[in-house]
């Protein structure tokens, strides 16, 4: 079987080309970066606050700021990621199923419930989770990225089932099997293999959205960076922020290199 392409593949002079304006584009933000950082320089923001990274003051030393940065700060917010991701894929099977329902009743009321969890903001889910359910900080910033990320999982899944051939449902239906045991059997392990870099991809904002559990008083990885510059000083501020960011980036990537690596093993063909 040919395989066939919507376009045609570049040229020597085309992929030559593309190679010379990268390097002028990478020389272009390389030079940028460096008269950035020596603006930054020159206005003495690499003095010695960044002691506080390597030497911190006050009595304490490396092992005290790092380990309050990832054992308990980063700790804490993949505490709420790991714990809101599965309640939020369960709900969103549950969703998907009711929203791929023949009853339209049943149909209706999920794709109501669907897009209004997606329209709500998930502070304002955390906020609603804190003052009225009356819930702690821990939970209601669980209780907010459930719902939200329930809702955005619950048309992942469905787009899945969406993209599977029609044939399939009706060869489960032909050989007597009910609706839920189309949808388990057959539908559901191939739209989890289909669609589990998207899933994955998901994880990946419910993660960075724990950040906003800071604002309802969730002592994650931000509200232990606030901890840390109100104890070392405000000067101890950015080199704090640089070293949340480093982290922040280094799990997110992580789990994007994670999506990438499961879609192109989903992807090959079976030998």
């Amino acid at each position: 079987m040919t395989n066939r392409v919507l376009y045609d593949a570049p040229g020597p002079k085309t992929v030559r080309n593309e190679r010379i304006y990268s390097l002028i584009f990478g020389l272009i933000i390389a030079f940028i970066l460096f008269l950035a950082f020596k603006n930054a320089a020159d206005r003495g923001v690499f003095d010695e606050r960044w002691a506080v990274l390597y030497d911190p003051p006050k009595g304490q030393n490396v092992a005290d700021v790092w380990s309050s940065l990832i054992i308990h700060g980063l700790g804490m917010t993949l505490k709420a990621a790991l714990i809101a991701a599965p309640l939020a894929f369960a709900l969103a099977f549950i969703l998907s199923v009711l929203r791929s329902a023949n009853n339209k009743i049943v149909k209706g009321a999920a794709v109501i419930v669907i897009e209004f969890l997606r329209g709500m903001p998930v502070l304002l889910m955390m906020f609603f989770g804190l003052l009225a359910l009356k819930l702690s900080s821990f939970e209601a910033v669980v209780f907010g990225l459930t719902l939200y990320n329930a809702a955005v999982m619950a048309e992942i899944l469905r787009a899945g089932l969406v993209a599977l051939p029609r044939g399939q449902a009706e060869a489960g239906t032909a050989i007597g099997l009910t609706r839920w045991q189309n949808l388990r059997i057959i539908q559901f392990p191939q739209v989890i293999r289909l669609m589990l870099p998207s899933l994955i991809s998901q994880f990946v904002v419910l993660l960075k959205d724990s950040s906003l559990g800071f604002i309802v008083g969730y002592n994650e990885l931000l509200t232990t960076m606030k901890d840390n510059y109100s104890y070392f000083g405000e000067t101890s501020r950015l080199p704090l922020f640089v070293a949340v960011v480093g982290i922040y980036l280094i799990v997110n990537l992580s789990l994007t290199r994670l999506a990438q690596f499961v879609e192109g093993r989903l992807s090959r063909p079976k030998s």
